[in-house]
């Protein structure tokens, strides 16, 4: 489903939008009515600080984190929210079905996928599971074991990331991005030629940090598309958010080995509990894991000597949501367990939000699009604005329809290279604004 699905027209086409950039695509766009939850008990606490990516590791344990819950505030999206708690748009969108990704309900009340099951590898240096597309880093640290974790943004189904053991061969900061001649050859056949290299700056898909992996041509990077991770729109490298890739650059070492798997079904133990958290994805190799997973399942139904609930254990695989969800007791026999969630105060600010500065009528601007209905005017105008870098977008209202107007720019340059922005990455026919002047003394100013 890697692919550029055009956005005018708008009316049902928006339904079915979660690109930010030139592929990628998620489901979360809907109107339908959202089922009742029985993942959201009601929470007894409310917290405001807590730790997102580094957790320590019981022995014995295979599960880290916990699970929160926060309500949604007006002009929140699901990208948004996902940064601010160092979470892939993957898996807040598939703990959430149901919830519209780019125009969600204020006061709707959506879970936080803050707990995961760590992947079966050998728990040393960096292992990247790329259909959680989540990165875990072990370390020691006070003499006991810790893993940090970050989202991560991965490779399409065209162009996928490699699997395998690789090592960290050297780290570059602020890199230079030598264009290779396959992706030269494709954005040439759109009408954007690419230069030999790309200097460090907001135009560098490389971000700020890069670790540059034994596979040669793969690497652990930052990325001027933030909104894309959790998504598969690479072309096979790992990007991780500006902010993540920042700490994990300075943390890890030249030569750190990199494991990267493709394991969509997880079954942990965490104090007594089994947990299964499942990845919906579409690779042959899932039917291997598959197997893999149903074996470790009837060596925990043999080894306890009770028989697990097959139901649930279907009703998990079906839904696909990426959340641990007990499904065994060891110790008595019951499908319930884990910490008790908790319920997140929303924050004054969400980090790493785009600003949208206000429109100017002296000011170059682009229409990107003047459509009927409200919602799919809000959609598109949060859909520009997480392009990378930004294209500040908002809706204007004007009789009976909506405007979105795509600015301010400082002159007609930035306005064009705005206007072929949008139709290389969204497909989008953008119509140049031009300032209003004042007119003084019969001069137009």
């Amino acid at each position: 489903m890697h692919r550029i699905i055009k956005l005018l027209p708008l009316s049902n086409r928006l339904c079915i939008m979660a690109l930010f950039v030139v592929i990628g695509s998620l489901q979360g766009c809907t109107t339908m009515r959202r089922a009742p939850d029985e993942y959201q008990p009601v929470p007894k606490y409310v917290e405001d600080n807590f730790e997102r990516n580094e957790f320590p590791v019981a022995k014995g344990d295979d599960v880290i984190g916990q699970l929160r819950y926060i309500t949604l505030g007006k002009g929140d999206t699901l990208p948004d929210i996902a940064r601010h708690f160092s979470l892939g748009l993957n898996g807040v969108s598939a703990s959430n079905p149901g919830i519209d990704i780019w125009a969600p309900k204020a006061g709707e009340r959506i879970i936080l996928p803050l707990r995961f099951v760590l992947p079966d590898a050998p728990r040393k240096g960096i292992v990247i599971n790329l259909a959680a597309m989540r990165l875990f880093e072990f370390k020691e640290k006070g003499g006991s074991p810790a893993v940090l974790t970050y989202p991560v943004g991965v490779g399409t189904e065209e162009k996928p990331t490699p699997r395998g053991l690789m090592r960290v061969d050297r780290k570059v900061s602020r890199p230079t991005w030598h264009v290779p001649a396959s992706i030269a050859k494709a954005h040439l056949a759109k009408g954007d030629p690419l230069p030999a290299a790309v200097l460090p700056g907001p135009l560098n898909p490389l971000g700020e940090y890069a670790l540059y992996l034994s596979a040669p041509s793969y690497l652990i990077h930052g990325t001027n598309k933030p909104a894309s991770v959790g998504l598969r729109a690479s072309n096979g490298c790992i990007r991780l958010l500006p902010e993540d890739v920042k700490r994990l650059y300075g943390d890890t070492p030249i030569k750190t080995p990199v494991n990267i798997v493709n394991q969509p079904y997880l079954l942990g133990l965490s104090d007594g509990v089994a947990y299964l958290e499942v990845h919906a994805s579409t690779e042959d190799s899932d039917t291997a894991e598959f197997d893999k997973i149903y074996a470790k399942l009837k060596t925990l139904e043999k080894k306890s000597g009770r028989t697990l609930d097959w139901s649930n254990v279907k009703k998990v695989l079906a839904e696909a949501r990426g959340i641990p969800v007990p499904i065994f007791d060891i110790r008595q026999g019951s499908g319930k367990g884990g910490a008790e969630p908790m319920e997140v105060r929303h924050p004054g600010t969400l980090y790493g939000r785009p600003e949208i500065p206000e429109l100017r009528t002296d000011a170059w601007s682009v229409l990107a699009a003047d459509v009927r209905d409200e919602t799919d005017a809000v959609r598109l105008s949060a859909i520009i604005n997480h392009q990378g870098p930004q294209i500040p977008a908002r809706v204007v209202a004007k009789n009976d329809s909506y405007r979105v107007i795509a600015g301010p720019f400082n002159n007609s340059r930035e306005a064009k290279d705005a206007i072929k922005r949008l139709k290389i990455d969204l497909e989008i026919d953008g119509t140049l604004i031009e300032p209003i002047t004042r007119e003084r003394g019969g001069e137009k100013r």
